[in-house]
């Protein structure tokens, strides 16, 4: 039962997230500077949590 939910859920060939933002990031070059930029000016504030009903 429990493959049959997870095979429902993670489709087999779905590209995950990391994997498609490192090759962007080798498409575009990206260096360690770059990065370190991009880094320095994001938002590290916690998200809220959801809130239901």
């Amino acid at each position: 039962m429990r493959d049959i939910l997870e095979s429902a859920v993670k489709p087999q060939g779905r590209i995950k997230l990391v994997s498609l933002l490192a090759e962007i990031g080798r498409k575009v070059q990206l260096t360690d500077e770059a990065f370190a930029i991009f880094e320095g000016v994001r938002d590290k504030t916690p998200a809220r949590a959801g809130r239901f009903g």
